[in-house]
């Protein structure tokens, strides 16, 4: 025991308890009690508001409150979101991580509110503060990971494993600067690999700026690790605002970029580089320059410039994401259905809300593509020469005629560049070469598909309008007459795909050219639907699927009520089913996006139908459908828009109704299930009637074991050797997420390691039917390392019908696990997967039975 006689020491003073203050004792058990009434109440603010000033005044109540402080704040959170009062929403956050600075639930649900708003880099530093907390917290990791692929986008992995690529870039700057451009900036330096360039070959001066505030504190990770802290320096700015001397002391004589995207311009290329030589470059070099004039006293770009390329291809991949290309959804006639297309148009009368061009891979497009014509030649660009860059937008439309030289479809033109580095280096992006980028693809949107056949001429015209490159098939000369590609004339023109030549082309044109006077007066109704959108309405598998099982359900649910009638007879059921017919059958689609399969349901009569669409033009789409296919439109309900609460989106139709079948959509395009899925399923599962089923009913997950080299470089920088011996790869590859969406598996270039296995089931019709843990042997059917587990879905409607996500046709996507540390096997072992689930989310760790587990680990 201590001495109780020793003397306290001196200079420290006697510790006694603080005495009890009644008055401030009560008003923290008031206020107590009055937050807890109001979360009764459902007054979530007055709540949050009393929780603040007992933890304030009595921390050591912070234990005993968190939960129901946590609750009270999301809550109060999700009302501040709904009517917009962003400010109050984070100052209640930003007092909440006072009281709780150290919670991983607070801060992942700030990160999510973050998330939705469009700041994902402040979102992204909540999820990572949260798993620094607590590494195993699910709901952080998952989030983590999705804002990942947003922050640092997949090609960056790809772009740095392209050893290739690096190495011209860096032989470009170091003739540069042995040359004497001794003075460099670095626009856009992402990991700042090129500034790195730039100072190990010598560059007195190194200056380098990023907008992207991950990519900026990673470049100065990048930088320092490799030991140029001080010797570049990176701002946290776009090139657009610098200034000198506020920024840099004076103009550099060397600008590297490579700011632009598959369509050459997208990332604003062309304005950064006019910025440049205006204020932050030297002038450019010209003839008399050469003679009196050192390079360090003149600027210079890498690249040097640029030339575009271009094809007309036929490919059925681009074609179904574009524009409608079947009659019929399941049992619904699409005649009435009007224009649909997507939103990429690079037209004239194209608005800001329309894309110029989208992107594919064509190398990897399921199903291939056709060339319709030889390469083209569309433009050239200098980037050393200002007037020539100033002068983009303005150039006038070229009008170009090329040669068909196979017959097809006309789907799209698909464009790639050769981007030259000096004058011995160039980069290539075209189609056949195997680097990071994709290609720039301009679909044709006109309703009726164009054949063209060997030795027409195909007009395209190429502009620069808001330096954006806009390529844009405009008509077909055959026979020395030309023929716009409208709607009108596709109407009548070239709409078989026949390749077979017309006997009598000139009658076919001449009745072409006389049907454009009749058609000028039609008032053809137009409206866009995105891409996967457009995608889903062409599945005629998944909506001929949808129109069986319903009608499965419809026809027994009524047998079913027939039998419950006195004598087991109920009256004939009317031609024109009304709305307040108590017999009626209630359908919920909550589909995201748009989605016919309400109108599929209430087409089978005595189904009153409601549906989550929200956009008016496509829900005046559906009434068009609704008319033409004989339904009433008082059958067909929009509502709930803009309804994110669960409970209030599956809610009953009015008191006294169930539902008798509920739809949800269980998988995202890019190949994942979709979030808090199983809660919604539960929920769903409580409001349907007597024999109502919830589709779809399951959904079981199968997987394979695969070798591909492709999933590593494009998750991970693999090692030093592909960055030029700079360290890179620890700090980028913190951004590595396990999955990798988006995934064609039929075009990946892999070899299956095994035959597919279930890996899981997820019962939505009675989520007790689950199980958290389930342990999957697959059998090594040849040797190999096994680096990725790619995995689809089979969604089971009912117990005869499904649907898959892997078919051709499907709008879906697939996924993969990509292994963090490949596992070598031999044809006939047997590897163990542990797979979990959380929510919705799967997890899986993987080992070879007899050698013991590995540290692998991945999430689904």
């Amino acid at each position: 025991m201590p001495n109780a006689g020793t003397k306290p020491k001196r200079g420290r003073r006697n510790r006694r308890q603080p005495r009890e203050d009644p008055a401030r004792n009560e008003l923290v058990s008031r206020s107590l009690e009055s937050a807890q009434q109001c979360l009764c109440n459902q007054d979530y603010g007055t709540a949050f508001v009393h929780y603040l000033l007992v933890l304030n005044l009595a921390p050591v109540l912070k234990d005993f409150a968190r939960e129901s402080f946590r609750f009270t704040l999301f809550k109060w959170a999700d009302e501040l979101d709904s009517v917009g009062r962003i400010q109050d929403l984070f100052n209640c956050y930003g007092q909440a991580l006072e009281l709780f600075p150290a919670d991983e639930v607070i801060l992942n649900s700030m990160g999510e509110h973050l998330f939705r708003m469009g700041f994902r880099d402040e979102a992204a530093g909540h999820f990572h503060k949260a798993l620094k907390l607590k590494p195993d917290y699910p709901e952080a990791r998952e989030n983590f990971y999705r804002v990942a692929n947003w922050l640092v986008e997949r090609w960056h992995f790809l772009m740095l494993n392209d050893r290739g690529r690096n190495q011209k870039y860096q032989r470009a700057i170091e003739k540069a600067v042995e040359r004497g451009c001794n003075t460099v900036l670095d626009i856009g330096t992402g990991t700042g690999i090129l500034g790195m360039c730039a100072k190990k070959a010598g560059a007195a001066e190194v200056y380098a700026c990023e907008l992207s505030k991950t990519m900026y504190e990673l470049a100065c990770e990048v930088v320092t690790a490799n030991g140029m802290k001080g010797a570049i320096n990176i701002l946290h700015m776009k090139s657009l605002e610098m200034d000198i001397p506020k920024d840099i002391p004076h103009r550099v004589s060397l600008v590297v970029t490579e700011t632009v995207d598959a369509g050459l311009f997208g990332e604003g290329i062309i304005e950064s580089l006019i910025h440049a030589w205006h204020h932050l470059l030297l002038p450019p070099q010209n003839a008399q320059d050469a003679m009196t004039k050192g390079p360090a006293q003149t600027g210079r770009v890498i690249p040097a410039g640029a030339t575009v390329f271009g094809m007309a291809v036929e490919c059925l991949e681009i074609r179904r994401h574009h524009r409608l290309c079947v009659s019929e959804a399941g049992s619904l006639s699409l005649a009435a259905v009007g224009k649909l297309h997507s939103p990429v148009s690079c037209t004239s009368e194209a608005d800001d809300s329309m894309e110029p061009y989208t992107t594919e891979r064509l190398s990897r497009l399921p199903g291939g593509y056709t060339a319709l014509t030889q390469p083209f030649r569309a433009l050239d660009i200098d980037f050393n020469n200002v007037k020539e860059l100033e002068g983009l937008s303005s150039r006038p439309v070229q009008r170009m005629r090329l040669s068909v030289s196979q017959d097809g479809l006309l789907d799209a033109l698909a464009v790639w560049f050769q981007l030259h580095l000096d004058q011995d280096d160039s980069l290539s992006t075209g189609p056949q070469e195997d680097t990071c980028w994709e290609q720039a693809i301009y679909p044709v949107q006109t309703p009726n598909s164009v054949a063209l056949r060997r030795g027409d001429d195909l007009v395209v015209e190429v502009s620069c309008r808001d330096a954006y490159l806009r390529l844009c098939s405009v008509a077909v000369v055959r026979d020395c007459c030309e023929f716009p590609l409208d709607e009108r004339l596709e109407s009548r023109f070239a709409t078989n795909p026949n390749p077979n030549p017309n006997p009598n082309p000139e009658a076919e044109l001449c009745s072409a050219l006389a049907g454009l006077q009749t058609d000028q007066s039609e008032d053809k109704h137009s409206c866009v639907l995105e891409c996967s959108e457009m995608a889903l309405l062409n599945n005629a598998q998944y909506h001929q699927s949808f129109s069986a099982a319903l009608a499965k359900l419809i026809s027994g649910l009524k047998v079913g009520r027939q039998d419950l009638k006195p004598g087991g007879v109920s009256g004939a059921i009317p031609d024109t089913p009304d709305p307040s017919d108590p017999d009626l059958f209630y359908v919920l689609d909550v589909s995201e996006g748009f989605s016919v399969l309400s109108l599929l349901a209430a087409s089978q009569g005595q189904v009153k139908a409601f549906s989550s669409v929200e956009k008016s033009q496509q829900q005046e789409v559906l009434r068009r459908l609704a008319r033409a296919n004989g339904v009433p439109e008082q059958m067909l309900e929009f509502w709930l828009n803009h309804v994110e609460d669960d409970q209030a989106v599956l809610q009953r139709p009015s008191r006294e109704k169930l539902w008798s079948a509920i739809i949800l959509d269980c998988v995202e395009t890019c190949g994942l299930i979709r979030q808090r899925l199983m809660e919604k399923a539960s929920l769903a599962s409580c409001l349907l009637e007597d024999g109502g089923r919830v589709f779809p009913e399951r959904i079981a997950v199968y997987g394979m074991l695969v070798e591909s080299e492709t999933l590593l470089l494009e998750s991970a920088v693999q090692g030093r050797e592909p960055t030029l011996g700079f360290n890179i790869a620890p700090f980028i590859n913190q951004f590595t997420v396990p999955v990798h969406v988006f995934l064609d598996f039929s075009t990946l270039e892999c070899r299956h390691l095994s035959e597919s296995v279930e890996l899981f089931i997820l019962d939505l019709m009675n989520s007790n039917n689950n199980y958290t843990n389930r342990e999957v042997k697959v059998r090594a059917t040849s040797s190999g390392r096994v680096t990725a587990v790619p995995f689809w879905y089979q969604i089971h409607l009912d117990q005869e019908i499904s649907v898959s996500t892997l078919s051709q046709d499907s709008h879906w996507k697939q996924a993969a696990v990509v292994l963090q540390r490949p596992l070598q096997v031999e044809a006939g072992d047997l590897v163990r997967l542990a797979v979990q689930l959380h929510k919705s989310s799967i997890s899986m760790l993987a080992h070879i039975e007899e050698s013991g587990p590995t540290e692998e680990s991945s999430a689904l």
